[in-house]
This record gives structure tokens, C-alpha cells and sequence, in this order.
């Protein structure tokens, strides 16, 4: 007995959306930037995926690490979204 041949079905390339942050002009991700972070982020603190936020492998590995280092350092909560940095008690 012979093996059949598959046939090879090619899918139609989809058009890529372009990468928010190569949009908006940003170079370099800054851990410090809560603003920015806090925008791939989810209500609960769960970061938000990839093929969600429409970034770029490499954007969302810089993103990625800097919502981590981000908590690390406090600036970030783990169990929400960001803390609030406005209203510093003396």
C-alpha cells in the first residue's frame, strides 16, 4: 500500500493590524510609566494577550516585562489594576 499524497491547503493571509505602540511613536517601555501600563491590563490585573491588544511579539514582551517589574516594585498591584499614586498622605 502506497501512502496518498496530502493536498496542501494555503489559507489567505489576513491583513495585519499595525502595533499600538509603533503608532503612538514610543521608543523605549519604562516600568515607572503606570499610565501606559495600566492599559494592557485588566480589571482583575491579569495582563491582557496579544492577539487582544493587537501588539507585536516584541512590544508585548517589553510590555510584559514591565507590568512585572512594575509589581515588583510596587507600582502595580497583583490583584488589580494599578494603585492609584495622587493622593500622597503625609
Amino acid at each position: 500500500m502506497s501512502k496518498k499524497k496530502r493536498k496542501h491547503y494555503f489559507r489567505e493571509k489576513l491583513p495585519t493590524r499595525p502595533c499600538p505602540i509603533t503608532i503612538a511613536g514610543i521608543e523605549e517601555i519604562d516600568y515607572k510609566d503606570v499610565e501606559l501600563l495600566k492599559m494592557f491590563i485588566t480589571g482583575k490585573g491579569k495582563i491582557i494577550p496579544r492577539r487582544i491588544s493587537g501588539l507585536n511579539a516584541r512590544s508585548q514582551k517589553k510590555i510584559t516585562r514591565a507590568i512585572k517589574k512594575a509589581r515588583n516594585t510596587a507600582l502595580l498591584s497583583f490583584a488589580e489594576g494599578y494603585i492609584k499614586q495622587d493622593e500622597i498622605q503625609d
